[in-house]
């Protein structure tokens, strides 16, 4: 096998070499495909749930939040395989496992079928979203890598922006099976995209043996790093409330502010707006450094939740545009603290880069998807329960990123 690709990653890179712009469209592609697998799916919940007989409303939550537990349970697996097979195997195994997970989702009968195939495809995308955080290190670090981090996510957020419309789309002209069937193209789609034009960063002298002793080792040195923990955690805890408004998003603003088919274009408004702050923290990352702007974006999210919850408390549900408002201040935060928080901690990990992306990945991921969804299964017909786990991730979030950078942190070259 390794024989194999080294010797097919030699052709390709003797007759092609990606540029910069190509490359950033690809990572975001990659990156992308939690993002298109969760967002595509939403304007279909209820038809879902209706169709595989969904015991109680908020059992159509599953199909996200058990996305994440197999994104979470996975990724620690792939920085290893892509540290010793190189980081091209890693893709292509991610995305053949995701493939698997698709056609089982296709094929469903039941709502515990469906989200089996959920959890594969969680399993296959955590591939493609990890290698390509590990590409990244490979080739950038520091502030330059921030940089490339934010445009990545810039790019990639057209995603979230268009997926709940493409969702809407194809559901009328299709039943949500045909979803699924644009799931599988997209990933093979990636599959020919990286097979054709990506080379691989990770040489065949500086990878290392696929063994449990180096592993733990490299683990060690993870978990032992103040700044890559704290910052893992911090995000985590950001990701969490993120994740219980997602899991809730269709049944708050389709079902509790009644907007019914506009649920999509709102939805991909506040999406933009991650986007738009993506953008403006690839500009200011540079002048202004990763913790000051991660720091700005987390008092925003836990202000602007504080506020609506209080709100929400006193005076009864908040109107459209206030709910609007907070939710747009609180999904800009992402666009500015994700970015952020993940290059500052992958930053002294470099000699370990693929073990770190994983670990961190599924930290991360694994906290957001249990507390995500145990935010989301407080939903009682308001958003009040949302705004409360937004105020508590973002507090808990900003305590750890001040105990992550409050002494100078060893650095791994």
């Amino acid at each position: 096998m390794r024989q194999w690709e080294t010797t097919v990653a030699v052709e390709i890179n003797s007759r092609t070499s990606i540029v910069f712009a190509e490359f950033i469209a690809l990572m975001a592609a990659l990156t992308a495909m939690v993002a298109m697998s969760i967002d595509v799916i939403l304007p279909a919940l209820g038809d879902i749930g209706r169709d595989l007989a969904a015991e109680t409303p908020n059992d159509r939550q599953l199909t996200v939040t058990m996305f994440f537990l197999g994104l979470a349970v996975s990724q620690i697996v792939y920085g290893p395989l892509s540290d010793s097979f190189g980081r091209r195997f890693g893709i292509f195994l991610g995305l053949g496992i995701y493939l698997v997970g698709t056609m089982l989702c296709l094929f469903s009968e039941t709502l515990p079928m469906l989200i089996a195939g959920r959890i594969i495809q969680g399993v296959g995308a955590a591939g493609p979203r990890i290698v390509a955080n590990a590409i990244i290190r490979d080739r950038y670090s520091g502030r330059p890598m921030a940089q490339v981090s934010s445009l990545v996510m810039m790019v990639f957020i057209v995603v979230p922006v268009f997926a709940p419309l493409l969702g809407q789309g194809i559901l009328t002209f299709a039943p949500w099976r045909g979803i699924f069937w644009f799931l599988a193209f997209f990933s093979l789609l990636c599959f020919v995209w990286s097979a054709v034009r990506l080379e691989e960063s990770l040489p065949q002298e500086a990878r290392k043996p696929f063994r449990l002793s180096p592993i733990l080792d490299a683990l060690r040195i993870v978990f032992g790093n103040r700044l890559a923990m704290g910052c893992t955690l911090s995000m985590g805890f950001v990701f969490a409330a993120f994740l219980g408004f997602l899991s809730s998003s269709q049944q708050i603003l389709g079902e509790a502010y009644n907007l019914g088919a506009l649920f999509p274009i709102t939805f991909s408004a506040l999406a933009l707006v991650v986007g738009i702050s993506s953008a403006a923290n690839a500009a200011l990352v540079m002048r202004f450094g990763m913790q000051r702007l991660s720091t700005i974006g987390i008092v925003a999210m836990g202000i602007a939740s504080l506020i609506y919850a209080l709100w929400s408390m006193l005076a009864g549900m908040p109107p459209l545009w206030a709910a609007i408002l907070w939710l747009a201040v609180c999904i800009g935060g992402i666009g500015i603290i994700f970015g952020n928080l993940n290059a500052m901690a992958m930053e002294p990990l470099g000699s370990v880069a693929g073990v770190a992306a994983g670990a961190i990945g599924s930290i991360s991921s694994l906290m957001s998807s249990i507390l995500g969804s145990a935010i989301a299964r407080h939903y009682d017909g308001s958003a009040l329960p949302i705004a409360l786990g937004f105020l508590g991730c973002s507090i808990l979030s900003l305590i750890l990123l001040r105990w992550a950078t409050r002494d100078r942190v060893r650095r791994v070259r």
